[in-house]
């Protein structure tokens, strides 16, 4: 695939990788209990690295993570660990492994679902102000502040509020394509 012309946002031109994600996922609002345990998964495992590294390892990470399903995560053990930790396909951080099992364990222990939890803290429609520039597009809000504050309190690990709002941006819950970008200008995208 070949970056076309359009206007996107700065860091979505650099690399074909980064165009297709930019383009076709990050910003479209995403819902699924896997699906978003994944994108918090990543956005953990993104976390002190490139992007970049997630996208080109996501399909690896799938295979190693069964999915993404947090039944079946919650389930690994010392030898899933270990075995994790040997996958040179994956970012091999024994923390952030971790983290990974023992949030799938928190995802089977709440009272309401990951999907509705993870919503709650998205913005009201239009109540979140379009950024002009890459300057004004904030690392952390109080949104994600909040969600990350709950999703400790539910046992959640590795989950900061620069995590959150990564994974809001990533997932739909906020829009910060820039005015300028395609993606700002065409409502259906």
């Amino acid at each position: 695939m070949s970056v076309d012309d359009r206007p996107r946002c700065s860091w979505g031109s650099s690399t074909p990788e980064y165009a297709a994600y930019h383009d076709d996922e990050w910003g479209v609002p995403l819902h699924g209990e896997a699906a978003l345990f994944e994108r918090l998964s990543l956005e953990a495992f993104q976390s002190g690295l490139s992007w970049l590294i997630i996208l080109r390892k996501r399909p690896t990470f799938r295979q190693a993570f069964a999915g993404f399903v947090p039944a079946v995560v919650a389930e690994f053990d010392e030898h899933d660990v270990e075995r994790l930790l040997a996958d040179a396909g994956i970012v091999r951080n024994r923390a952030k492994i971790e983290a990974t099992i023992r949030n799938a364990r928190a995802v089977r222990g709440l009272d309401r679902p990951l999907d509705e939890l993870l919503w709650t803290f998205a913005p009201t429609p239009g109540a979140h102000a379009r950024p002009a520039t890459a300057a004004d597009v904030p690392a952390v809000t109080p949104a994600s502040t909040l969600m990350a504050k709950e999703l400790k309190r539910r046992g959640f690990a590795f989950v900061g509020p620069t995590t959150c709002y990564a994974l809001m941006q990533a997932t739909g819950m906020v829009d910060d394509h820039i005015a300028t970008c395609w993606r700002a200008a065409d409502p259906a995208a």
